[in-house]
């Protein structure tokens, strides 16, 4: 059945600050294609921009498939889009045919093309993750509000266990410096006096600089620093491994940088986090956050805790309650274990491994 092309749209993000980053770039690509925004139950098109970190987050996905049909029996032209698009690709529109367009989070720069195909009635599944960053075929930036999430890092070369996003966001990619800077400048002069830096692991960014020299996140960060109109800069999520000494010491000489530092643990056990093929002990990570409090005593720091990992015994879970207790966060994210079979790993990771 022919259906007009859509006119206005909604986008709908879930998960983490870097789907609301991917959603309000997609709006500004159907934007700049004459599409309008519209409320809740108005628009032709829907893009579900979803998460797959844990299972229920998924599952989630396919409830709100089914609330967008109407009383009257239509529904809306239905994309789906992120991490559960990447991992579940083509499954979904056999598990729910009303979805018209599947693309995954490194593909959705191809969004009004997916759009051009359903229209035609052929195939609209996208999960490829091109060489060629999408950054580069992504819009402007034009509105903004006081504080605005700019993406300067991709992607996970870390593998933990429990984690799928080196199977959905690909491996670890660093956006070059002089596109961050003119996105930065760019939001600036579109309102934004705050900055949050994003990235799965971003204090793993690094470029050159406009002069050639090699640059991690704390020369990013002393950069932005400089821009006139930039009052605040923030950035999230750090790896611990990645937490360089350079990026310690910003904290205690840029003025524009908050004394906040989100640096997940996942547990206090060197069994469990071990098995979690983290990189990191629990003695090691105490011993960092002592290295930043020195430089930023009143830093605030935050963290995230898996509990019930496989194999986890009570005297484990006593040693995690008791890094939060010696660490005192300021705030937590707490999630029990979630089994998820998740998506085969790419052609990549044997790659990735071996660097």
């Amino acid at each position: 059945m022919n259906r007009p092309a859509p006119k206005t749209f909604q986008i709908k993000s879930f998960g983490c600050q870097m789907n609301v980053y991917d959603g309000d770039r997609m709006a500004e690509l159907l934007e700049a294609e004459g599409l309008e925004a519209a409320g809740e139950g108005a628009a032709d098109l829907v893009v579900l921009n979803t998460c797959h970190i844990r299972e229920k987050a998924a599952d989630k996905v396919y409830s709100e498939i089914g609330r967008l049909k109407r009383d009257d029996g239509s529904r809306p032209m239905i994309a789906v889009a992120g991490c559960v698009a990447q991992a579940e690709g083509a499954e979904i529109p056999r598990r729910a045919p009303s979805v018209d367009i599947v693309v995954g989070p490194q593909a959705y720069h191809r969004l009004p093309e997916l759009i051009g195909r359903s229209l035609q009635g052929l195939k609209a599944v996208d999960t490829d993750m091109p060489i060629q960053s999408k950054f580069g075929a992504l819009p402007g930036r034009r509105r903004q509000g006081p504080s605005a999430f700019l993406t300067v890092q991709e992607g996970c070369d870390k593998f933990c266990t429990y984690c799928v996003v080196p199977y959905t966001r690909g491996a670890e990619m660093s956006r070059p410096w002089a596109a961050v800077m003119e996105e930065a400048r760019a939001l600036i002069d579109a309102g934004a006096k705050e900055i949050v830096l994003l990235g799965q692991n971003v204090n793993a960014w690094e470029s050159e600089d406009a002069a050639g020299r090699r640059q991690g996140l704390d020369g990013l960060v002393r950069a932005l620093d400089r821009l006139p109109g930039l009052e605040r800069i923030r950035y999230t999520t750090s790896h611990p491994n990645d937490m360089k000494e350079g990026l310690i010491r910003a904290h205690a000489e840029v003025g524009k940088l908050m004394p906040y530092l989100h640096l997940p643990v996942q547990s206090g056990s060197d069994r469990v986090l071990k098995a979690m093929n983290r990189s990191h002990s629990a003695g090691s990570y105490r011993a960092l956050i002592e290295r930043v409090r020195a430089a930023r005593p009143d830093i605030a720091i935050s963290g995230d805790f898996i509990v019930g990992f496989p194999g986890e015994s009570e005297a484990e879970f006593e040693a995690t309650l008791k890094i939060v207790g010696t660490v005192n966060y300021a705030q937590a994210y707490s999630f029990k274990y979630s089994p998820d079979p998740g998506p085969q790993p790419p052609a990549w990771k044997t790659r990735c491994r071996r660097r």
